[in-house]
Order: C-alpha cells, then structure tokens, then sequence
C-alpha cells in the first residue's frame, strides 16, 4: 500500500512539471521574440568643442495626429501587449522616479524640477469638490471629483535639438535636448467646445530619458517583424515636423511672435533649407 501511495506521488508530481512546462513554452506568435526591456542606447560619439565650425539651436513640432508620427501617440491604452505611447512612457518614467520632469512655464533649459503631483495637476488631473443636484431630494450637495492623466490630449510634442557640423568628420549632426508634450484641451464650462487651449507641460531631458527610451518598442504598422525603439525613432528621424523657433538675437522669439500663417510656413521652411545649404556649401560639384 506503501508503494502505491508513493507511485501516485510520483505521477502528480510529473503531471505538475509537464503542466508548468507546457505553460513556460507558450509563445504568442510562430517564434519567441528578443526582449527589448534590458536594451540599452546606441552610444553617441564624442564631440569636442573644437571640432565644431557651427552649430544652431532649433524648436520644431511633432503633431502626432499625423499618419507618419502616430506611432508615437497610439495605444492610448498601456495595457496592449504592454506597449505605452511615448507620453505614457514618460509619465511612468516621472513616477517611478527614472526620469526628472522639468517645468515649462519659465523657459526650456532644465531648470526647475516637477514632483509627479505637480506633472499631474499640469494635466489637470486634480482632486476637487463640485456641487451637485441630489435627484431624489433636488438638494445641492458637494462631490468629490478625482481627475486622471488623459495623455489622449497630447496632441503635439515640442523638440528641442542642436545641429552642428563636425569637422573631424565633416558630417552635420543633430543631437536632440529636450522633450516637451503639448497638452490641447477644453476648459470645463466651454461646453461647445470652441476655444481649444493649448499648453505646454514639463520638459524631458533626453538624454536621461534615452534609457526607458531604448528598452521600449514602437509598433511598425508596415512591418512588425522590425519594430524599432522609441529611442531609434529620434536617433533615425522617423517622424515629420516642422520648426517654430530657432535661436536668435531676440533671445529665441519663436516664429508665431513675428510672423503667422504663409509666412510662418515660409519661415520655418527657410530655416530648415538654411541648414541643408549650410552642410552643401562646404563642397564643390
């Protein structure tokens, strides 16, 4: 009877380790994938101070309701397939406290670091006391209201980059600064909806954020079998934009304080081809 009870032993103990190796082989997909969440950064080459001839600091816009820049903006919702938007990663990052978020309002150069409370009031995301009708007794009575993070209004990511030419290499490069999400909302008793405000809210330093950056893929809509990493997406340029502001005299006036719609169009296509010429203008054909 001894042995018989210690044979059935034995068998429920391999029928557990089948089970829970069958379940460690389960793959999503026709082959099991590299893990990109210990990947780090491509490392940037050193650059020193006397072997650039020129350099120019520029803003540009990155409108992420473009088909081109969604990939940055889609899934609003962290939870498929574990994949976050970049807006999304950044919050994470501010509230695990990997990443520093930097205040706006002032200016861009890194200055004043935000709490994860204050990134959350730039959202709007607020716990505040409003009256409400009770419908049984037509009484006033007060509710509390928690907001939430709704990174669905970011609708523009402002960038901050310096170009430069090297003459070690004699190669025009662009190292991107700073990150900044532009939140477009309605305030709360427009109810029509006709004054969208726009506002920008913290500033990311990249270069602390090329970490979380890097270990983070962006969904390919033409070919999942090559998704790149958040951190790929600036280092490559894949995304269109347009400049706003370039360093100037007139300590970095934007393009709108000067000019507006054709015009500014022209303008900032100006600065953009001025940095194109700049790089041709050094060779002859």
């Amino acid at each position: 009877m001894k042995k018989i009870f210690v044979f059935l032993g034995v068998i429920a103990l391999l029928v557990v380790a089948i089970k829970q190796e069958a379940k460690a082989q389960i793959i999503d997909g026709a082959y099991k994938r590299t893990d990109l969440s210990d990947r780090k950064p491509t490392s940037l080459p050193f650059i020193r101070e006397a072997d650039v001839m020129w350099r120019k600091k520029v803003w540009r816009i990155i409108d992420l309701r473009e088909k081109m820049n969604q990939p940055l903006y889609f899934p609003t919702n962290i939870s498929i397939e574990g994949r976050f938007n970049l807006v999304n990663l950044f919050i994470e990052g501010i509230k695990n406290g990997k990443l520093t978020a930097y205040d706006a309002k002032e200016d861009d150069e890194f200055k004043i670091p935000m709490t994860f409370e204050q990134v959350k009031e730039s959202f709007g995301a607020t716990t505040r006391t409003q009256k409400v009708r009770d419908v049984d007794t037509g009484e006033l009575k007060d509710k509390v209201v928690t907001g939430e993070i709704r990174t669905e209004e970011i609708k523009q990511i402002m960038v901050k980059e310096e170009w430069f030419f090297d003459k070690q290499t004699s190669t025009m490069n662009v190292h991107v600064i700073g990150i900044c999400p532009i939140r477009e909302y309605y305030r709360e008793g427009d109810t029509n909806q006709e004054n969208v405000q726009r506002t920008q809210l913290f500033w990311i330093y990249y270069p602390e954020a090329r970490d979380i950056m890097a270990s983070n893929e962006v969904f390919n809509p033409q070919n999942t079998a090559r998704n790149a990493s958040f951190d790929d997406i600036f280092l490559k340029r894949k995304f269109n934009s347009y400049i706003v502001k370039e360093e100037n005299i007139y300590n970095n006036r934007a393009i709108s304080q000067y000019l507006s719609s054709k015009d500014a169009m022209l303008e900032s296509k100006r600065i953009e081809n001025s940095i194109f010429d700049y790089e041709q203008n050094l060779w002859e054909y």
